[in-house]
């Protein structure tokens, strides 16, 4: 690999700023950089020498493969600066701007909101599929706006909008990148500017698909249609999209296709949460072999746990990790009646999960609004408190850049030992929820939460009922899956206990949106 790539000298010349430090790759991650830029190059893009030739080229499907703490999100996050130093245009979902003949585009995407804000949070400027799939159609007089901020017009001047306002919106906009904030930093709403949504027609250019693990066969066919170029970033040892036999959208490309990440990086190393995710590795490991390994660590190091119950104060934000549905349910019945809930009602601060969206096909743009605000299947939302409206919740969507949403909603509750879930409010139509305190195993992946509880004796019940998945034993799958949701500490649970909350639900631990996305009546229900 040409070691100016990844030197203190490599910052262009006329860029007037001091050069970017880049860090040394690994042996396998410099082969696979090597592999990735011989793609972009015959695409036309030359990373080496910072050349960008006009879209034409043909374009591949890629992968980049490894366990947690290979390093692939540093790679992602290296060629994403590489590209955009060298004039590639990075599509960020909440707003695009006038489209050029010669133009060469870059979009970074994950499957959840959540999985989008972890990239955000080291500097990765991702979003979701579907805020790609379905583009935001803007007030032409706020798009004067957009196309400033964006460096592709003049400042304009805006009735109603003081300079003071503008330059508000400017200095977010230099800092965040994001077009919604600036505009909220203005002192605009959601609704003030953005008109409705669409689904895209125009194709793009070069995707990047964090956690692509989670890809199920249409979204992967969907993405194919609109980037020619594409690289998939996956964690084989995850657990496979639902009804597709274990296997991941990466696993049917050819071997010359998939670059396999095996070395675990300094920044993973001396990390007990990541040493027994890789520990699952051994094929002699039993359930209670591991346990005797978590029992150790946890001695030793005050990063693992080793809880005789489940915290209360945790699942409020921070879900139980569990593989059976009734045990979910059970645990969330105990959350609700440590809080001492009403049967009938929520209280601010519960968390809930969004279960999809229950709208006709002839109400597909209404699908679409709701959608493109955050609301797809699995998104965590904190319920805020009732709507204006009859069946409506004021919501915050975690990890979206506009949290803040006002929809007609179908909140189930479900209750041990019943079929039917206690509704305590209800749209006609709208976006569906499930309460959120403890969530399936299969439904976590793609989060990160600080501090995870995964539920043991679930996983002792996985392992006593010898299922595989792709020849894996499930349970160590399972156990993979829950210990990487981990960032700082894991509480390995191994008692059926709950404790005692400290202190009353809160919405005041909520960061404060930047912008106001509300949905009218006739938007979401029909």
């Amino acid at each position: 690999m040409p070691q100016d790539l990844f030197s203190n000298q490599d910052a262009r010349p006329d860029a007037g700023l001091p050069a970017r430090v880049k860090p040394v790759l690994s042996e396998d991650q410099a082969e696979a950089w090597d592999r990735l830029a011989g793609a972009l190059s015959r695409a036309g893009i030359d990373l080496h020498d910072g050349t960008v030739e006009p879209p034409g080229h043909a374009g591949t499907v890629m992968a980049v493969v490894g366990k947690a703490g290979s390093g692939k999100t540093l790679l992602l996050s290296e060629l994403t600066k590489t590209l955009a130093e060298a004039g590639v245009e990075v599509i960020s979902g909440d707003y695009e701007g006038k489209k050029k003949k010669e133009r060469r585009t870059l979009a970074i995407l994950a499957p959840t909101n959540k999985a989008a804000s972890v990239l955000r949070s080291r500097g990765v400027p991702a979003t979701t599929i579907h805020r790609i799939l379905y583009t935001p159609v803007y007030d032409p007089e706020y798009e004067r706006i957009a196309e400033w901020l964006a460096g592709q017009g003049e400042r304009p001047v805006i009735e109603g909008l003081t300079d003071q306002a503008l330059d508000r919106a400017k200095a977010f906009y230099d800092q965040m990148k994001s077009i919604p904030g600036a505009l909220a930093a203005a002192g605009l709403r959601g609704s003030d500017f953005i008109r409705g949504w669409k689904r895209r027609e125009d194709p793009l250019d070069i995707g990047f698909i964090d956690e692509s693990s989670m890809l199920d066969d249409r979204q992967f066919e969907d993405l194919k249609e609109i980037f020619p170029t594409l690289v998939m970033f996956g964690d084989p040892a995850q657990l496979a999209p639902v009804n597709q036999s274990g296997a991941m959208a990466f696993d049917r490309l050819p071997e010359g296709q998939r670059l396999v990440l095996n070395r675990i990086h300094r920044q993973a190393e001396d990390n007990p949460i990541l040493d027994l995710a890789h520990a699952l590795a051994d094929e002699s490991l039993t359930f209670e072999g591991f346990e005797r390994m978590v029992e150790d660590a946890a001695r030793r190091d005050d990063r693992v746990v080793w809880a005789e119950r489940v915290e209360s104060d945790l699942m409020a934000r921070s879900p139980v990790l569990v593989w059976r549905n009734q045990t979910r349910i059970r645990l969330i019945q105990a959350f609700r009646g440590a809080y001492h809930a009403p049967k009938d009602a929520l209280l601010p601060g519960e968390p809930l999960i969004c279960d999809g969206i229950e709208l006709p096909l002839k109400h597909r743009k209404k699908r679409i609004d709701l959608e493109a605000r955050g609301l797809i299947k699995g998104a965590q939302v904190i319920w805020l408190g009732p709507g204006k409206k009859p069946g409506f919740s004021r919501l915050h969507v975690i990890g979206s850049e506009d949290p803040r949403v006002s929809a007609a909603s179908i909140i189930k509750i479900e209750l041990p030992d019943e079929e039917e879930p206690f509704i305590p409010y209800a749209a006609r139509m709208g976006a569906a929820f499930l309460h959120g305190a403890a969530v399936t195993i299969h439904k976590a992946q793609g989060s990160q939460w600080g501090t995870v509880q995964v539920f043991a004796p679930d996983l002792w019940a996985a392992a006593r009922a010898g299922r595989s998945e792709a020849g894996v034993p499930l349970w160590k799958r399972l156990a993979y899956v829950a210990i990487t949701r981990a960032e700082h500490r894991l509480h390995w649970v191994v008692r059926n206990r709950l404790s005692r909350p400290t202190g009353g639900l809160t919405t005041e631990d909520l960061p404060k949106p930047a912008a106001t996305l509300t949905l009218s009546a006739d938007e979401a229900e029909a």
